[in-house]
């Protein structure tokens, strides 16, 4: 990230917490409109009808999508991230119909941490000792929230262990896929390619769907993609250590509303672990963001910069 970026994601905090607010809302309502569908239909096949009706959110990205030069290298990771989230997204779609909302949304706060974990055994990076604690205070949450041997732990809570672990996969191939395709790129690949992953799956168990849940999952479509649209613009216009702590908001409605709407009991130990979750993933984002202030600064260019921003206010004194 270049010091001019850096400047820019920090000058509208307040812009940055409203779009992660509007984020979560989406998030959560996508949520909900799955859960309603619920077991009505098999869980792959409501994958891939969440993903098939969204594809005319697609539009915009075609002409980046056209201009992209994707190598055989491209193919062979955008395949492999397309089977990671296609497995991931099946087991959480699993988990939804079967599992509180407040457990879906605790358990997701883990994707960030096996990013940590996985960045750190798969591509060397560093994991220092106040990381690797906030790594374990976060496994820890995800203990609360569980509590094996005090309660009944339901298939859906493995699938959901599950869904952290293949979404945080594929986020290591984006990683990778970053360094030459643009994310309009990556995003409209994935989209085109999870409901092929998904087929095979959904093909031998499919129902028909009913009008209502096929109004349900459009809709959940475009909640998605209003949420990552929302995402990135909270990422682009304040730090993640502003925006991160709002994303605890999501635990917070997905117990109102699993109460209010699908009669869900409120449990106390869900949002004890989803705040530790939350807590430790906030800590790991401080400290990557203190570290690349401190790398940036260490530039020559950063340097240079700053001289040149001396120059410019001395300069500007005369007006």
């Amino acid at each position: 990230m270049t010091t001019a970026s850096i400047m820019r994601s920090e000058g509208s905090p307040i812009a940055g917490i409203g779009w992660m607010v509007a984020a979560g809302l989406c998030f959560v309502g996508m949520t909900v409109l799955i859960k309603s569908v619920g077991t009505a239909l098999p869980a792959a096949q409501t994958a891939l009808l969440r993903f098939a009706l969204g594809l005319p959110f697609l539009l915009p990205m075609l002409p980046a999508l056209r201009r992209a030069r994707i190598t055989v290298r491209h193919w062979r990771l955008l395949s492999l991230r397309a089977v990671l989230h296609s497995c991931g997204v099946g087991l959480w779609f699993y988990a939804i119909a079967r599992i509180p909302l407040g457990d879906v949304t605790a358990i997701n706060y883990l994707n960030p941490i096996w990013v940590t974990v996985g960045a750190a055994l798969l591509m060397g990076e560093a994991l220092p000792p106040r990381r690797l604690a906030a790594v374990g205070a976060a496994f820890i949450g995800a203990f609360v929230v569980l509590r094996p041997g005090l309660r009944e732990i339901d298939p859906g809570h493995v699938a959901m262990m599950g869904t952290a672990m293949l979404i945080a996969s594929g986020y290591l191939v984006v990683k990778r896929l970053s360094e030459d395709l643009s994310p309009e790129v990556i995003v409209a690949m994935l989209s085109l390619m999870v409901p092929l992953g998904l087929l095979p799956f959904a093909l031998p168990v499919w129902a028909a769907p009913a009008a209502g849940d096929l109004v349900f999952l459009f809709l959940a479509a475009g909640l998605g993609t209003g949420g990552h649209y929302a995402m990135t613009r909270a990422f682009a216009s304040a730090p993640l250590t502003v925006t991160q702590p709002v994303t605890f908001l999501q635990l917070v409605w997905a117990v109102l509303l699993g109460a209010l709407l699908f009669g869900e009991p409120v449990d106390p130990f869900t949002v004890l672990g989803g705040a530790i979750i939350m807590g430790s993933v906030l800590f790991i984002s401080w400290r990557e963001t203190r570290a690349r202030r401190a790398a940036t600064a260490a530039t020559p260019e950063a340097v240079l910069s700053l001289q040149a921003s001396g120059r410019d206010a001395r300069g500007s004194s005369r007006g």
